[in-house]
């Protein structure tokens, strides 16, 4: 009993001498270091999550991107030489300018360039290999803010090309856009414009797309562009106060088609054996306030399509002054439009000048103004008073054109023994004549020197000049001709 109670006390005395000890040793800890020592360890920083575009491809995470995130507001990144395999962002006001040979390379994989700020200059640059998928309308260049710069670069095997959605006061200049090698139903638009107002398209190559598209946007300027193997070289939806002039439009499906605008002016263009389904060179449909001038429309299936345009009778239809040759049909009326004058203009060699489609007759729409109409080069009357107008109106009373209007599928008879033998018929019977298609009262006798994509017209001196340069040397092969057949007879005499 002694010895366990002498154990007890000796265990009491250790507990407190350590409880002493711990006591002063905590006056010398400071209460921050305390409750830090009674809390559980903490975790390190995590890292910034990673930025990535709707195909799930990282965003400015290569050279290009750092330099893009290193730079200020306003800076200009010269961009050297090489191919960087990246996807990248600009959302600050920047210039980015290609020094060299300088390739931003998709990797087949979402979109390439987005810009998504304001006052973005982006030039020189080789964009190439979007991603395919449609749905996700995979861009080489995306512009989603105003005043953005896009100039002479060069898009390869992309889907969409250039692509503004609500970015007005843009400038696209200078671009080679070329789509994918896909069934053009697959294809994407090679420029796109979605809400842009004011913007600059111009000097623009672009082939093997879908379209070149303008979505509710106005006050567009389209100069310069050329247009090939594309379904439509230009279509313009629900965009109002649009100028398109000097553009060229070749082996496209459509060359222009215009779809519920108002206040479009086409001048000086060139469209050219634009001839697939539809194969319009010019195509309006409700249209309003609209004015075709100065264009050159050959080797189309129809020169000029017009489904409901003008819209209203606010403004007459302007068709003027345009060179219409060799196409199918020079112009295809629905039988329900009316409001247009047509003068001024050249009608060369068209199988079919004029094409009423469908069931009804042409009304409403003048062929003449001023006393002025058109040159047709199937007008067969003579003009007595050298005035240069024709002294006999021009109408069409072709019978085979009159049934091939109703029935196109007549066309394969064209130029065979039966389309001669329905034209003598017609001719031969007045009582199965149709009435005339259309009525020009003053046909002109003389084509009409058009102005198209070839800057001013010849000054009369110049024109003068040439003729005499061609009378100079028609002269020169003449007398050269006679001297040397004189000479050869002589020598025959002599032998």
């Amino acid at each position: 009993m002694n010895t366990n109670r002498s154990i007890l006390a000796s265990s009491t005395r250790r507990a407190a001498i350590a409880a002493t000890i711990t006591g002063c040793v905590n006056l010398f800890v400071p209460p921050s270091l305390a409750q830090d020592a009674m809390q559980p360890p903490t975790r390190p920083p995590a890292a910034a999550p990673t930025t990535r575009d709707s195909s799930g491809v990282e965003i400015n995470a290569g050279t290009l991107g750092t330099l893009i995130i290193a730079a200020k507001t306003g800076d200009t990144i010269h961009v050297p030489a090489g191919v960087y395999r990246e996807h990248i962002r600009i959302d600050k006001p920047l210039s980015l300018i290609a020094e060299g040979h300088v390739v931003i390379d998709g990797m087949a994989s979402g979109d390439i360039v987005e810009i998504c700020a304001p006052n973005v200059t982006f030039r020189g640059f080789i964009v190439r290999d979007t991603g395919i998928d449609l749905d996700k309308e995979n861009a080489a260049i995306r512009v989603l803010a105003d005043h953005a710069v896009i100039e002479n670069n060069t898009l390869e095997d992309i889907l969409f090309g250039i692509d503004l959605k609500q970015a007005s006061d843009a400038i696209v200049r200078g671009n080679f856009i070329g789509g994918k090698d896909l069934d053009i139903a697959r294809r994407g638009d090679g420029l796109r414009l979605w809400r842009s107002d004011r913007t600059l398209i111009e000097h623009n190559t672009i082939h093997d797309g879908r379209d070149a598209i303008l979505w509710y946007s106005q006050n567009v300027t389209v100069r310069g562009n050329t247009s090939r193997r594309c379904r439509y070289g230009f279509h313009l939806m629900f965009s109002d106060n649009v100028v398109m002039e000097n553009n060229e439009l070749t082996h496209n499906s459509v060359g222009i088609y215009l779809m519920y605008s108002k206040g479009v002016t086409l001048r000086g263009n060139r469209l050219l054996s634009n001839r697939g389904p539809s194969g319009y060179g010019i195509g309006l449909k409700e249209t309003d306030q609209f004015s075709i001038t100065d264009n050159l429309i050959a080797a189309n299936r129809a020169g000029v399509y017009l489904d409901g345009s003008p819209f209203t009778n606010l403004k007459p239809g302007d068709i003027s002054h345009n060179t219409i040759a060799c196409n199918d049909v020079g112009i295809t009326f629905l039988p329900s439009v009316r409001g247009n004058i047509i003068t001024a203009n050249n009608f060369v060699d068209n199988i079919e000048q004029v094409c009423v489609s469908g069931r009804g007759e042409l009304r409403g729409n003048d062929f003449a103004a001023n006393d002025r109409g058109n040159f047709w080069t199937d007008y067969a009357g003579y003009d007595a008073d050298a005035d240069g107008i024709g002294d006999f109106a021009h109408e069409s009373v072709t019978l085979f054109e009159n049934l091939l209007d109703r029935e196109p599928k007549l066309r394969l008879l064209l130029f065979s023994p039966a389309q001669q033998a329905i034209e003598f018929v017609g001719r031969a019977i007045p009582a199965i004549r149709p009435e005339p298609k259309f009525f020009d009262p003053a046909p002109l006798t003389a084509p009409v020197l058009n102005v198209t994509n070839s800057g001013p017209a010849p000054s009369r001196l110049s024109l003068a000049i040439c003729g005499l340069g061609l009378v100079s040397v028609a002269s020169l092969v003449y007398f050269s001709s006679r001297a040397f057949a004189v000479t050869t007879r002589r020598k025959g005499a002599v032998a």
